[in-house]
């Protein structure tokens, strides 16, 4: 536990910014104790009681979670609540409740025990995973089985509070988050957590401030703090002088009039001042996502991760419950495209390989899972194909490294097109086929792989990792990681210029799209579609929208002339400052 005295001192602390806004308020420390397990035997005859225990534990789980589930559903709409139907479904599952119960009866533990241990597997397993999205997801499963636990052990959380405060908190479940936002919650604080994260998702649809990810922010706060959460740059400032407090003050007016101002380029294009039109699309993985990215602005989706399907999974799902996902998507952003991402698994996902590998990221992942495994893939193919009569679907291959994969795999579609064929079942016979361009080689061979394609998709987090051999997720070596290396825009240009030559498009689904002080940058190298995350949609379009693209092309050319990416960053800094004040870039 902290520390019960007062900061004194102006604390700065920084963390990921999840939901946008500027909270200003007292900090409420919201501590979870991890349930308490002890391994105890039974005797044979103790069996059925245990049994019996543990299922009136699961159906109080299942009823508290079905009323957050009607709270969601009310407060937030169908989709969004479909956080808690995944839930539900944990909950619902027999064989995994069956291997519970047998457990119990032929080990004679207590159920206890076997709960924590079972469930834990499962945990454990996504936990480990080095992709933050399977890492959020195993949330999901850590807090069904606490909450199985604790209605063991009987045990209550405190869900009611007095007046306004800023939640801060080690992590925060999706079911936390709701709740507590029937109290007067100004905003969220977690030590962990990404913007794929649950308190970040609903977060944003509450439209409640949040900062996530600020490592040991709960170790840091004192009760009786006064703090500023600061949503759009992730900072938060522990007891702010008067003269901070103004200026936050001063600068939460100013995004509220800037925001009202950004509502407005809704329904506009992703146009330059000198007539230069690009696509600005979102990357979703959750169809609660899709209300937002509708209302944010967005020309499309320009990155559908359809391995969220996998996720909590023992078995890949059949070509009808996929395709039943992406009909969902497709129709709910018709006429507007879709690009859906065959599964991107092995290496660190779930699933797929029993056998530990040395090196994971440079292993057996993406399309080279995929083409190893034909019936999975000709599942998948269908399913994508059968969602896309309407025209307005693409689909996109990950992790490829050579023009042989882009052959063998394109062989598949047509093998699926034949059998749907066959079938008399409906698709788009003229389904457009693209490639992300995330491994160095394949930037290298972007002119070839573009004669295969009709797209070129950059995934600038995998490709900055290996072109500069730093994993990002490792604290000693993360300072390396940088968007602006000269030897990533090298790379970026190239890519765009190979792909240009062949007449495809080329468009960036990674990080970088989305960081604002990249966007003249890129946009000036000729990048045709910048996809990003919803939130950041207005903003990049606003940059796009206030520039010629004759000016972002004499930006671009002098940019490579830098030789350091600290040259590259007080450049466009400078020219964001002049143009854009309003607009954060650190």
């Amino acid at each position: 536990m902290p520390d019960e005295t007062t900061h004194t001192a102006e604390v700065i602390i920084k963390g990921i910014p999840a939901s946008p806004g500027i909270a200003i308020g007292p900090a409420f420390l919201f501590h979870k104790q991890a349930p308490v397990i002890r391994e105890k035997s039974i005797a044979p005859e103790e069996t059925a009681a245990e049994v019996a225990r543990l299922e009136q534990a699961v159906a109080r789980s299942h009823k508290e979670l079905r009323k957050i589930l009607e709270f969601a559903q009310s407060k937030l709409g169908e989709d969004k609540a479909k956080i808690f139907e995944a839930q539900l479904m944990i909950l619902e599952d027999a064989v995994l409740f069956d291997s519970v119960y047998g457990r119990i009866r032929s080990e004679l533990k207590n159920a206890e025990f076997v709960v924590y241990d079972e469930i834990g597997k499962y945990h454990r397993m996504m936990l480990s995973a080095k992709d933050e999205y399977t890492r959020e997801r195993a949330h999901d499963v850590e807090d069904v089985r606490n909450r199985i636990l604790r209605n063991l052990q009987e045990e209550r959380l405190i869900s009611r509070l007095e007046g306004s405060s800023i939640i801060v908190s080690q992590n925060l479940t999706a079911a936390d988050t709701l709740i507590l936002s029937r109290n007067d919650v100004l905003g969220y604080v977690t030590d962990i957590g990404g913007v794929t994260s649950h308190t970040a998702l609903l977060a944003r649809a509450l439209k409640i401030p949040a900062v996530v990810g600020a490592r040991t922010i709960s170790q840091t706060v004192r009760p009786t703090d006064r703090m500023i959460v600061d949503g759009y740059s992730g900072t938060i400032i522990l007891n702010p002088s008067e003269s901070t407090l103004r200026r936050l003050e001063q600068k939460r007016e100013e995004f509220k009039r800037f925001e009202e101002r950004l509502s407005e380029l809704r329904e506009l294009p992703a146009q330059t001042l000198d007539g230069h039109r690009v696509e600005l699309s979102a990357n979703v993985e959750f169809e609660q996502e899709l209300e937002f990215t509708r209302l944010q602005g967005a020309d499309g989706i320009g990155l559908y991760r359809s391995e969220v399907l996998l996720i909590g999974k023992e078995v890949f799902p059949t070509e009808e419950e996929q395709f039943e996902q992406y009909r969902l998507i497709v129709e709910a952003m018709y006429p507007q495209r879709v690009i859906i991402r065959t599964f991107d698994i092995g290496g660190d996902k779930l699933m797929v390989n029993s056998t530990k590998e040395n090196n994971p990221f440079l292993g057996w992942r993406g399309i080279r899972v995929m083409l190893d495994k034909p019936e999975l893939f000709l599942d998948q193919l269908r399913a994508i194909l059968r969602a896309s009569t309407r025209k307005n679907v693409s689909v996109m291959f990950p992790m490829v490294s050579s023009i042989k994969e882009v052959r063998s795999a394109k062989r598949f579609v047509e093998e699926a097109k034949d059998q749907l064929r066959k079938a008399g079942i409906p698709f788009d016979e003229k389904i457009k086929i693209g490639v992300m361009v995330e491994v160095p080689a394949a930037a290298v061979i972007a002119e070839n792989l573009a004669k295969e394609v009709n797209f070129l998709s950059i995934g600038t987090n995998d490709l900055i990792q290996y072109l500069l051999a730093v994993d990002r997720g490792n604290d000693v070596v993360s300072g390396l990681y940088q968007e602006f290396h000269p030897a990533v825009l090298r790379f970026l240009r190239r890519i765009i210029e190979r792909g240009k030559r062949k007449d495809v498009w080329v468009g960036m689904c990674g990080e970088m799209a989305g960081d604002p002080l990249a966007t003249i940058l890129l946009l000036g190298l000729g990048l045709d579609e910048f996809s990003v995350v919803p939130n950041v949609l207005p903003e990049i379009k606003k940059i796009i929208r206030s520039v010629k693209y004759k000016e972002a092309k004499k930006i671009a050319k002098h940019v490579m002339t830098l030789e350091t990416e600290d040259e590259v960053k007080a450049y466009l800094r400078g020219i964001m400052k002049d143009k854009f004040p309003d607009i954060p870039t650190d």
